[in-house]
C-alpha cells in the first residue's frame, strides 16, 4: 500500500478523478522492482492469478482460453499457459515461455497453437502491449455473433469507447500466422477487439489491466444482451461517453479495477506462488 501524493500520481497513467480524494491517504500504486527477477515473478504470479480468476468467473471451457505476458528481460517473447491445463490449477511454475516465431523456449508443455498464432501476432505488433487476454466466455462469444459492437449503455461500458476494434471475418480455429496478423491489424492501437463468431480478445500494459479489461467486457456484453432482451435501452450520448472513457477507460483505472481481485485471489489460492 502507498501514499497517494502528487509526486506518484504524475508518473501514472490517467489516474481516476476520483483518487483525488485519497491525496495523502495511502491506496494500492503499481509495483517497482528491484531486478528483472523480481518483476518476472510478479508477472507471472499475476498470470497465475488471472487464470484462477477467469474459472472463478466462468470463462474457462475446456482446452480453449489462453492469456499472455511479456517477458521483461527477454520481450520478443511470452508467458502462456499450458496446453490442456485447467484455469483453476496453474500455478506460475506450470507457466510456460514462447518466442515470437511460435517457439517454447521455457517450459515442457505443450502450447495451445491457437495461442500461438493469435498471441505471436499481437504481441509482435504492439510492442507497448505486457499482456494479451482472450476465452471464450458465454456472453462475449454470444455477442460477437451478432451485427454490433460494445454500445455505450453503461458507465462501465464506456471504458471501450472509440477504444475497440472488430475482425470481421470467421475462418475456423486460428491456427495460421496470416490470420494472426490480421487479428493484429483489427486491434490496430485499441484496448479490446471483437473476434466475429468467436469471442473477445483485450490487452494492457499490464497483466493485472488485459485481465481487468477482458473480465468487464464479458460483463459489458452480457448487460447489453440483457438490455436489448428486455427491450430498447438508452445510449449514453458521446460526450458524456468521453468524459467518462477518462476516468474508468486509462491504464490505471485497469490496473486499479484488478486490484480486488488480486486480493481475493492471491488470499485465497496460495500456492500460485509454487
Amino acid at each position: 500500500m502507498t501514499t497517494l501524493d502528487h509526486t506518484t500520481t504524475d508518473a501514472i497513467d490517467s489516474v481516476p478523478a476520483a483518487a483525488a480524494v485519497g491525496v495523502g491517504l495511502e491506496m494500492p500504486l503499481p509495483q517497482t522492482f528491484a531486478t528483472v527477477e523480481e518483476e518476472r515473478m510478479h508477472r507471472k504470479v499475476t498470470l497465475a492469478a488471472t487464470f484462477r480468476m477467469f474459472s472463478k468467473a466462468g470463462l474457462d471451457e475446456g482446452v480453449a482460453g489462453h492469456v499472455t505476458a511479456r517477458d521483461p528481460e527477454f520481450p520478443d517473447s511470452y508467458w502462456v499457459n499450458p496446453f490442456g491445463m485447467h484455469f483453476s490449477l496453474i500455478k506460475q511454475s506450470d507457466l510456460v515461455r514462447v518466442d515470437h516465431a511460435g517457439n517454447v523456449v521455457e517450459g515442457n508443455r505443450a502450447v495451445n497453437g491457437a495461442a500461438v498464432a493469435i498471441h505471436c501476432a499481437v504481441h509482435r505488433a504492439r510492442p507497448d502491449v505486457i499482456a494479451a487476454a482472450h476465452a471464450h466466455g458465454p456472453y462475449g462469444k454470444t455477442l460477437s455473433s451478432l451485427p454490433m459492437g460494445i454500445e455505450m449503455l453503461t458507465q462501465d461500458a464506456c471504458a471501450f469507447h472509440r477504444d475497440f476494434g472488430i475482425y470481421e471475418s470467421f475462418g475456423g480455429v486460428v491456427l495460421s500466422s496470416e490470420e494472426g496478423d490480421r487479428i493484429g491489424a483489427a486491434l490496430g492501437a485499441k484496448k479490446a477487439v471483437i473476434l466475429r463468431n468467436h469471442g473477445m480478445l483485450t490487452v494492457g500494459h499490464s497483466v493485472e489491466s488485459a485481465a481487468w479489461w477482458f473480465l468487464t467486457l464479458e460483463r459489458t456484453s452480457q448487460s447489453q444482451l440483457m438490455a436489448y432482451a428486455a427491450g430498447t435501452p438508452g445510449i449514453i450520448d458521446d460526450e458524456n461517453a468521453a468524459a467518462t472513457y477518462e476516468t474508468v477507460g486509462g491504464e490505471f483505472a485497469g490496473w486499479f479495477q484488478f486490484q480486488p481481485v488480486w486480493q481475493r485471489i492471491s488470499k485465497d489460492n496460495p500456492d500460485i506462488w509454487d
